[in-house]
């Protein structure tokens, strides 16, 4: 009798693939993970500096940053990204006639992050948790 020759893998073959893959997965997920919230902070950052613009422009019509009644000013759009599910919760901290502080304090998925809360004055100063997030 005759036996055939069969085709296929064995369980050691098997479980070396599933180790190498398991190391991978394991270096490749944190690191993805943290590309992921430095994108999210980058929009955060860039709303900031949108909004800045903004406070700007109503300085220059009137040479203060408040409405007319004294009050802060409502943004034009109060979460980063603008679209979507919001990972920055965005607002002014501080508002007076000749300066103001915006804040954008993460949430959600990023609200984990080492940065926290980003913020930007009238200045042009940023501020973050950590000193290299800006």
């Amino acid at each position: 009798m005759k036996l055939q020759n069969q085709k296929g893998f064995t369980l050691i073959e098997v479980i070396i693939v599933m180790a190498i893959v398991g190391i991978l997965a394991a270096i490749a997920f944190p690191l993805y993970d943290g590309q992921v919230k430095t994108t999210r902070r980058t929009t955060a950052q860039s709303d900031l500096m949108e909004l800045s613009q903004w406070m700007e422009r109503r300085y220059s019509n009137g040479f203060d940053y408040r409405d007319a009644s004294g009050d802060p000013p409502t943004l034009p759009f109060t979460e980063s990204p603008q679209t979507g599910s919001a990972s920055y919760n965005i607002g002014l901290a501080g508002v007076a006639r000749d300066t103001y502080t915006l804040q954008a304090v993460p949430t959600g998925e990023q609200a984990n992050d080492d940065c926290g809360t980003l913020t930007l004055d009238e200045q042009g100063n940023r501020g973050a948790d950590e000193a290299d997030c800006w």
